[in-house]
């Protein structure tokens, strides 16, 4: 396999989808090694059936606007590989969803559910409804009416959707409940419920926390740690959440939030006061940040982003390429030591390759944020096991997980002058387990 050669191939086939594109090259250019020193993979055209969705459901969504109006959206559903177990992957909820960035993010949910060791496919979905701005009964109406479409190709040893961008425990509820009457079962066939019918704890916090679990176990193989680190963080949704209350909690300074409208810097550092008031933020159903900086007279810039302030750990959680080669370049002068995709595919590839080859401590999305979809699994058990865990039993499992995430990137991933390439041992190490679990199963898989 000659990477070049395959991508011309793949764009020639899929032309326009750029992200799904770009997360094929990511993937293919680090295992290309490692590929064409098993010819056994070749022969079986493991590649060329590993990049290929299995499936994809495409359904109008047509609902019904508090004036009265028939609105109608697109709904999507994306079973990318089930090699290793049910197809698992979040829903999206927002106008700029399309097969392009859900073929993309299927594609990465594969390798980063292999990397979690629970027994889980890739799958992602959802559609370019935007519960912005849309009154909790508009929401009800959508999503009632997007599972009217989807529930029969679902289900808890099938298909496993969760939330995402736009799909909270408000929208996931409004589901789940829709599936129960159709399906007439009562089962975990959605991750991210609520405590009340079958939701995990540490569930909400968990990509955040698990970011953070993973971004330490890094520091510490250079004897170092993120107590007393300053963080970057973009965005103030779910997963910046998370993140800014664990990185506080293990005694690091995060001084940045940002929004589509800019970025706030806090000096002083995030307190409790003020993970919470991210909360409210959120619950506003408003997704610009300056309210922040007015509550807490923190600064506000507007129209950008964080990445050109003097940090020690930056950490993109807001949405894919939201971190470019010029940000890259403003971290590393700014002598930045550790940068973690906590959203998926958070840098462009330009600026993933200008970390690696700075050779500072870099990891993609798919072995650093983890952590929610490891939870998710965790969920699942619960679930099938009828039980509850405690906090500190999923954070524990949690820890683990992320544990031997870290552990692998590590094993695949180390170089002859001892770097870390976390990039290329995630990439290897869900794929190769992919890889082995679809040469298992013959051609069909």
């Amino acid at each position: 396999m000659e990477v070049n050669r395959f991508m011309a191939n793949l764009e020639m086939k899929h032309p326009g989808e750029h992200e799904y594109l770009q997360a094929v090259r990511e993937v293919i250019s680090s295992i290309e090694k490692v590929y064409n020193e098993h010819p056994e993979f070749d022969k079986a055209g493991i590649l060329e059936r590993i990049v290929e969705p299995d499936r994809i459901f495409i359904f109008k969504v047509p609902w019904v606007d508090d004036a009265g109006n028939i609105r109608v959206n697109t709904g999507y559903r994306i079973q990318f590989n089930n090699a290793i177990g049910p197809y698992k992957g979040g829903l999206r909820f927002h106008a700029s969803v399309n097969p392009s960035i859900l073929k993309f993010l299927g594609f990465e949910q594969t390798f980063k559910n292999a990397l979690t060791t629970l027994p889980m496919g890739g799958a992602k979905g959802g559609s370019d409804f935007s519960p912005k701005g849309k009154s909790a009964a508009e929401v009800q109406r959508f999503c009632h009416n997007f599972m009217l479409e989807l529930w029969r190709n679902i289900g808890p040893d099938t298909d496993i959707p969760a939330g995402d961008i736009g799909v909270s425990g408000r929208e996931i509820g409004y589901m789940y409940a829709m599936y129960k009457k159709l399906a007439r079962v009562n089962s975990g066939v959605f991750t991210g419920k609520a405590l009340g019918f079958g939701g995990s704890l540490v569930r909400p916090e968990a990509t955040g926390y698990g970011c953070l679990y993973f971004v330490n176990q890094m520091l510490e193989t250079k004897g170092m740690s993120i107590e007393g680190k300053t963080v970057a963080i973009s965005g103030f949704g779910n997963v910046a959440w998370g993140a800014a209350l664990k990185a506080t909690r293990m005694g690091a300074k995060v001084v940045t939030l940002s929004g589509p409208d800019g970025y706030i810097y806090d000096e002083a550092g995030l307190d409790d006061e003020k993970i919470a008031y991210m909360l409210e933020l959120r619950a506003s159903n408003n997704d610009v940040i300056a309210p922040y900086a007015k509550k807490f007279k923190a600064e506000f810039i507007p129209g950008k982003k964080p990445w050109e302030r003097k940090v020690d750990v930056a950490l993109p959680c807001a949405t894919q390429n939201e971190l470019n080669l010029q940000d890259a370049k403003n971290l590393l002068s700014n002598g930045v030591i550790c940068v973690g995709e906590v959203s998926n595919m958070g840098c462009t590839a330009e600026a993933s390759d200008a970390f690696v080859e700075s050779r500072i401590l870099f990891a993609p999305g798919k072995a650093v944020n983890a952590g929610g979809v490891a939870t998710s699994g965790l969920e699942m058990t619960q679930n099938a096991m009828h039980l509850s865990w405690t906090a500190e039993e999923v954070d524990q499992k949690l820890r683990q997980i992320m544990s031997a995430i870290h552990d692998q990137c590590a094993l695949y991933g180390k170089e002859a002058d001892g770097y870390i390439n976390y990039v290329k041992g995630a990439n290897v190490a869900g794929f190769m387990k992919v890889a082995k679990s679809m040469m298992d199963q013959g051609y069909i898989s």
